[in-house]
């Protein structure tokens, strides 16, 4: 079985509108939602042992801020950057590449491509948006991550920090 978790980057910063895109630091409320949804991820009992993240700096923040409530080393994460502002094809181009040893995956990327692709892997759950540190997660009857895409899936969850209010 593998297991994989879609994660939305945690809420951006618009306040200077100087910044490219691409350097957009997390606002003051990702910077609560992102361990929030990480600690969420620790009561569930669902922990990755792999992270890549887009390099984008929201994405990669986020990255950092989970996985150091994970008590994942923030220098094992894997920055991929084909996973900035992609399409939903990318994902999977991506997972096939993963090393089997890795049981339980976490990708955090951007919308549209991020909910795009959750809407791919299963036929029955459909999302609007996920919204920012929102985490979509999905597991696939295979041990081989490079047959993910042909294999049975189950949906497991889809939490977000407003769920709960």
């Amino acid at each position: 079985m593998k297991t994989l978790y879609l994660v939305r980057h945690a809420k951006s910063s618009w306040n200077d509108p100087d910044i490219d895109d691409f350097d957009r630091p997390l606002n003051k409320r990702g910077k609560i939602n992102a361990p929030e949804m990480a600690q969420r991820m620790v009561e569930r009992g669902e922990l990755p042992n792999l992270i890549i993240s887009s390099p984008a700096k929201r994405a990669r923040s986020t990255a950092k801020m989970m996985a150091k409530n994970w008590d994942y080393p923030r220098q094992a994460i894997l920055l991929e950057e084909e996973l900035y502002l992609c399409y939903a094809s990318t994902f999977l181009k991506i997972i096939t590449k993963i090393d089997d040893d890795f049981e339980k995956v976490a990708i955090f990327a951007h919308n549209p491509g991020i909910t795009d692709f959750a809407n791919y892997l299963t036929e029955t759950i459909r999302i609007d948006n996920i919204p920012t540190a929102g985490i979509f997660a999905i597991q696939a009857e295979t041990d081989h991550w490079k047959d993910f895409d042909l294999a049975k899936k189950q949906f497991l969850f889809f939490d977000y920090p407003k769920s709960r209010d």
